[in-house]
């Protein structure tokens, strides 16, 4: 919600005053601001913003209130706000808009871009060629230090970054990079081409935008040169894109470790039926395999009936075991998204794992047998049992846990998936039989 000050403005309709006020905050704050308005208040405001201002609050705005918007204001201001937005902002709001806006928006762009935009259109949706932009600056290796430094002067303004700038030979084949800090400390009359660094490291237009973003979290860029399947320069991915993408991975790798199909909509925007879809397939899916653990339940009916007290310890034996699983899933998931862990990794992640569970196995193990035996009086043999059923489930839980998303990963499948909720219910039916086994064998039931 909007601050009392801009509500009393608004209340005392002091447009002014509140043109003024707005103008002078962030862009992100005034975005914020008008979308919680009424629409048609919003719209009063907006229109007063001074053009330059006017135009990043729109970049701001949520895909829906920027449909809410352009369906609302004139032809001419759309071509006003739509010329003024970098090419790669223009391209997401196109992609966002309802067919009949579309129409609306390319109406008022000019012919040139209307074509390179429908040529990004083209690219698969989570591709660096989605991402990318085409405000860069590229330079010729055939230039001097002086030529290159008028060039950035008369077309920086209008770019994404300049202070990586991109050389080009022929075809406009990518052949290096040159900081804006190299040119400034060169000599005037020096070749770009005795300059530049040809180590450059790029992506193609059809890499992953995961691909992408771990470039990006490895070598700390704040931009990244994108080329063709002939290596020419199509364009360039800056970090703030990127960091969007990053997001939006890490909140896809949530739902999907909590058993939720992913989705791209804000929480409160989404309608309720449409998260109850996401939920309610994999909950059926998880409901279904716990059917198992009932049938092994079943299968050893007389055992429990010959030793009721056993009953009391098979919540506290699945938690611990789903626990114990969960952590380890969670530090390997998140290892590999980071890229901190390879698939050649997985012996060693075994090894590390089982010694580990060996450590937390043998604690968890000989804290229970003291709780048990000394303070709840349970008979010596049974809290045996149960102790040596923890320490057993907690050994296979966190192997299990630290093996199943390499293993999701070797097949191509989100590694996300291989999360609490599977990894419990794998676990749950493990623990199980081997809680069975133990008390069959040392009870002699």
């Amino acid at each position: 919600m909007y601050d009392e000050k801009i509500e009393e403005l608004i209340r005392e309709k002091k447009y002014v005053q509140l043109r003024d006020e707005l103008s002078e905050m962030n862009s992100v704050d005034v975005a914020d601001i008008l979308s919680s308005m009424d629409i048609h208040i919003a719209l009063i405001l907006f229109r007063m913003l001074p053009k330059d201002v006017a135009v990043e609050v729109f970049s701001e705005f949520s895909g829906d209130m920027r449909k809410e918007l352009i369906g609302l204001i004139t032809d001419k201001e759309i071509k006003d706000i739509v010329d003024e937005l970098y090419f790669d902002v223009r391209v997401d709001v196109i992609e966002e808009m309802p067919a009949n806006i579309v129409k609306k928006i390319l109406r008022n762009t000019k012919e040139d871009e209307r074509k390179l935009i429908n040529q990004f259109l083209k690219y698969p949706q989570d591709s660096a060629g989605s991402l990318m932009t085409i405000e860069y600056v590229e330079l010729k290796k055939e230039m001097a230090v002086k030529e290159a430094m008028k060039h950035i002067k008369e077309t920086g303004l209008d770019k994404e970054t300049v202070y990586t700038c991109y050389v080009t030979g022929k075809n406009r084949k990518l052949e290096g990079i040159v900081s804006l800090r190299k040119l400034v400390i060169s000599e005037e009359d020096e070749i770009i081409e005795n300059i530049f660094d040809e180590d450059v490291i790029y992506v193609s237009t059809h890499d992953d935008q995961e691909t992408v973003a771990g470039i990006f979290k490895r070598y700390g860029f704040l931009a990244l040169p994108v080329v063709d399947n002939e290596n020419r320069l199509t364009g360039i991915i800056t970090v703030d894109d990127i960091m969007e993408v990053i997001d939006q991975e890490t909140t896809e790798d949530f739902q999907k470790m909590a058993a939720m199909s992913p989705s791209e909509e804000p929480y409160l925007e989404t309608n309720t039926f449409t998260l109850a879809k996401h939920r309610i397939i994999w909950l059926l899916v998880l409901m279904i395999s716990a059917t198992f653990t009932g049938g092994i339940i079943r299968r050893y009916e007389d055992l429990l009936q010959s030793a009721v007290l056993l009953t009391a310890f098979i919540p506290m034996l699945m938690d611990t075991g789903g626990n114990a699983g969960s952590q380890s899933s969670t530090l390997i998931i998140r290892g590999l998204a980071l890229g901190d862990i390879k698939l050649r990794d997985s012996w060693r992640i075994i090894w590390k794992e089982f010694k580990i569970s060996i450590i937390v196995g043998i604690t968890l193990a000989f804290a229970n047998f003291l709780r048990i035996y000394f303070l709840e009086k349970v008979d010596f043999a049974v809290a045996l049992t149960v102790s040596v059923t923890l320490f057993a489930t907690v050994v296979v839980s966190k192997i299990i846990g630290g093996i199943l998303p390499i293993v999701a990963k070797k097949v191509n499948i989100d590694p996300a998936i291989m999360a609490g909720p599977l990894i419990t219910t794998i676990v749950d039916a493990i623990s199980l039989i081997v809680y069975f086994s133990m008390a069959s064998w040392i009870l002699g039931l």
